[in-house]
């Protein structure tokens, strides 16, 4: 059986895959081109996408609107017919901004989660850029349809619905991520579209799912694809490719971690996250306050006073490989990933799998 597209309005990804948007500076223009190339969308993730930048500690701001172009117009160059999209939280400061600046640069599409871009439609109305918000339920996926319909007559062009195994930020309670079972990701894929049906009826058109979080292997897409999505984010399986914009070190952490190291931890900005334990997520979890914290002022629920480190400094030293000063967040099977492979081979192997379990079900 044919793997099916992924069709976005006039957008059409031969690969249904969505690499997912991971910050700070793992998912840039290098890995977004790459995936793009290779059939599925690229995403470059726009949390301080500035942070290698001349001037960044002088104006973050302007460095990373700086940045965020510059990456945007080089995954354009290095990928002239890929689908290319920017990840942009809506819990960063400047958030609106940020959005003006892709749009104005033409990007394709527009991901956006870690709160409710309630406001999105509106800077993209007159704009070929779509927009897909990031739901982990199904009550959340309606909350923003029905606000978009009334405020903008906007339906959401896609809709990513993250489940609990996947890594970094995550919208779910510490108590649901210590209890994933009962949270399936196909569950939550039946949710969201049993959600959107009133709404794609009033449109007259389909909002396509995308479903992430502990997606690994072609069997999981497959299972996911079956139970109502139209494609799957992954983020964890591309950290470990060549073509990712990450330190060496921080991808062999990837390679390095058993089970037991894939960890729940209370983020300074509120939000629980899933990360891979190592001796600073230790240190500072022991209450270890490091010294001289120095704040990037990066996102809205972040209370400086109060962080015991700075989550934005932390990532930008384990993205550059210092991971004796951070970490890394990771989905959940991240364990499973045990080599540095290509972008293509990756991808590849993938939809080998696919087409494996695909004509086993037939």
């Amino acid at each position: 059986m044919d793997i099916p597209k992924l069709q976005i309005g006039d957008l059409t990804a031969p690969v249904p895959i969505v690499q997912g948007g991971m910050g700070i500076g793992i998912s840039l223009s290098n890995l977004a081109a790459a995936v793009a190339n290779f059939g599925g969308i690229g995403v470059i993730s726009a949390a301080e996408p500035g942070f290698n930048f001349d001037g960044y500690n002088r104006n973050k701001l302007e460095t990373n609107l700086k940045a965020l172009k510059y990456h945007i117009q080089r995954a354009r160059k290095l990928s002239p017919k890929g689908i290319i999209g920017v990840n942009i939280m809506t819990a960063i400061n400047h958030f609106e901004k940020m959005v003006k600046a892709a749009v104005n640069e033409g990007v394709d599409i527009i991901f956006s989660g870690a709160g409710l871009p309630m406001n999105l439609p509106k800077f993209v109305k007159e704009s070929k850029t779509k927009i897909a918000p990031i739901v982990s339920s199904g009550r959340v996926a309606k909350l923003i349809c029905r606000q978009w319909d009334r405020k903008y007559q906007y339906l959401p062009d896609a809709i990513v619905v993250e489940g609990p195994e996947a890594g970094g930020h995550l919208g779910f309670s510490t108590e649901q991520l210590e209890n994933i079972k009962d949270l399936p990701l196909t569950k939550l894929v039946k949710e969201v579209k049993d959600a959107l049906k009133t709404f794609e009826e009033k449109y007259q058109r389909r909002v396509p799912i995308i479903a992430g979080g502990g997606i690994h292997d072609g069997k999981d897409i497959v299972k996911i694809l079956s139970a109502g999505a139209s494609a799957v984010q992954m983020a964890t399986r591309f950290v470990a490719t060549y073509e990712c914009d990450a330190d060496d070190k921080f991808k062999q952490s990837y390679i390095n971690a058993g089970k037991e190291d894939v960890m729940i931890i209370n983020s300074p900005v509120g939000m629980p996250g899933r990360a891979i334990r190592n001796k600073f997520v230790e240190k500072v979890y022991k209450k270890q306050k490091p010294q001289n914290i120095k704040c990037i002022n990066c996102l809205k629920p972040c209370n400086p006073q109060n962080t015991p480190y700075c989550i934005a400094d932390a990532l930008i030293n384990a993205q550059k490989g210092e991971l004796d000063k951070g970490f890394a967040f990771a989905g959940a099977k991240v364990y499973k990933i045990n080599r540095i492979t290509s972008v293509k081979k990756l991808i590849d192997k993938l939809m080998e799998e696919v087409k494996s379990y695909k004509k086993d079900m037939d």
